[in-house]
């Protein structure tokens, strides 16, 4: 006979109640992935990819990382309950809400490939936020809470995957340029032009950015761009202005 409880779930002391436990020949004691490889490797087999008909669905390997990295940072921070833990699951339904996203952007642009990019990770603020327990001092703030934990995991992503001598040419182009502009209703093939174009300083880092994912194509280009831009913005070295779904990037001041 096997069984599987969560002991938070019917006992505050966190422990199989012993009469329970005595009926046990042995308990195993288990955790969450210690490394994001590994709840990648989960996401990527337990997370259902719509099939939406002659749309082409791909996920590039750098977002399933951020959804990864997103849910160790939920379990390490402070404003979470972590006695009730943060499983798995979380990654999967962030996965499954964030590829939605690009499926309904793609369609309303009517692009052939949807592949998502940081736009869509909005979507992941009420998903996660379903997902886990605040803590009582940070009632009302699960939003906020939620946007800083993806931050920091975009942070993390672009900081492993885009060398530090990338940044600097990048800054120093947007001296020359009012600004970039980003968003759910900028077409695959824009930020192409960006990087061909407007952006040339942006190749090596995108280039970086495809090789750890071993993927290329216009709708990849896109997810690569937006990831290092808001990288750079979250770094403190570019400026963010913010309206509904668009977003511009440009030089600090």
């Amino acid at each position: 006979l096997f069984a599987s409880a969560n002991p938070e779930d019917y006992t505050n002391r966190g422990r199989i109640i012993t009469p329970l436990k005595d009926r046990f020949g042995s308990q195993i004691r288990t955790h969450y992935p210690i490394e994001p490889e590994t709840e990648m490797d989960i996401v990527e087999q337990e997370a259902s990819i719509p099939a939406v008909g002659e749309l082409d669905v791909s996920v590039p390997n750098f977002m399933t990382r951020v959804i990864a990295v997103l849910t160790h940072e939920a379990r390490n921070s402070p404003h979470l309950n972590q006695r009730s833990g943060v499983s798995v699951r979380m990654s999967v339904t962030n996965q499954e809400a964030m590829v939605a996203n690009s499926v309904r952007r793609a369609l309303r642009n009517k692009e052939k490939e949807a592949v998502p990019r940081i736009s869509d990770l909005n979507a992941l603020i009420a998903a996660t936020a379903g997902k886990v327990e605040i803590e009582s001092l940070d009632e009302d703030r699960d939003s906020e809470i939620v946007n800083q934990l993806l931050n920091e995991a975009v942070l993390n992503v672009f900081r492993d995957l885009v060398p530090t001598e990338l940044h600097q040419p990048i800054v120093e182009a947007f001296e020359n340029l009012e600004g970039i502009s980003t968003g759910e209703d900028v077409v695959s093939d824009d930020y192409e032009n960006v990087v061909n174009i407007d952006l040339p300083a942006l190749k090596p880092a995108v280039q970086a950015v495809l090789e750890s994912s071993n993927s290329n194509g216009s709708a990849m280009t896109a997810s690569a761009v937006e990831l290092i831009l808001e990288g750079l913005h979250l770094s403190k070295r570019l400026n963010k202005y913010s309206s509904g779904a668009r977003a511009s990037y440009a030089a600090r001041k």
